[in-house]
């Protein structure tokens, strides 16, 4: 696949033309990361706009006392760090690479020359802009309101439409490097408690876990969890 194919499969370049892909390409800039590596740290000078071309990459807050909070997770074409574009702060989180990956990267000067003359580069910036502040937005309103079954069924449910891989029968398998500290992390609970409502959920046959791999046998069925 070339890269101008690559950058079109991904949403937020959807429906520039071959040129303004081309210019696009031509300012990016690709780092490999071997698993573990820290791409950058909380509090690092803002170097851009990044995105993963592929491999995994975890965004995440350092507590004070050294423990990993798990904002997100990130596949092949999704974008991080855009929420430095025009404006020059230091990275709000630490990327750190969860397996071999690929990272594209525009610095923010050279992609704020591209937004001011293309019209719709600016409005896909914007609608992905967007869509993160919803996320973010919603992650809060779950964090305050739903109960911890709830919110595990949804970052279950999240993981598996992003990340999942289908098995037969309609299956979904999640086999991501990711600890039950980590999985607390993105539902926003303790390893302990995690833990416990994994084992709920797996006694209800809600899921099946073998291992690092979840399986979830039926979506329906875990979505309906995620609604009690």
């Amino acid at each position: 696949m070339s890269a101008i194919d690559y950058l079109k499969q991904m949403p937020v370049f959807a429906g520039l033309t071959d040129d303004q892909l081309r210019a696009i390409h031509g300012k990016t800039t690709e780092r490999f990361c071997r698993k573990g590596t820290v791409i950058f740290f909380e509090g690092d000078p803002g170097e851009g706009f990044h995105y993963v071309k592929t491999g995994k990459v975890k965004i995440v807050k350092i507590a004070d006392d050294g423990r990993e909070h798990i904002i997100k997770v990130l596949s092949p074409g999704d974008l991080f760090a855009e929420v430095l574009l025009f404006n020059n702060r230091p990275y709000p989180a630490t990327a750190i690479a969860m397996e071999d990956s690929r990272i594209g990267i525009i610095k923010n000067s050279e992609l704020e020359k591209l937004v001011l003359g293309n019209n719709a580069l600016a409005l896909q910036l914007i609608k992905a802009l967007s869509q993160r502040l919803l996320y973010a937005q919603q992650k809060i309103k779950n964090l305050a309101l739903d109960d911890v079954v709830a919110r595990t069924a949804e970052t279950l449910l999240k993981l598996a439409r992003e990340n999942g891989k289908g098995l037969p029968g309609g299956a979904i398998e999640i086999n991501l490097d990711l600890s039950r500290q980590d999985l607390g992390s993105l539902v926003g609970t303790t390893r302990e408690t995690v833990t416990r409502t994994l084992s709920a959920l797996k006694k209800a046959k809600v899921i099946e876990i073998e291992g690092s791999r979840i399986i979830i046998p039926n979506l329906d069925r875990l979505v309906k969890w995620m609604m009690r």
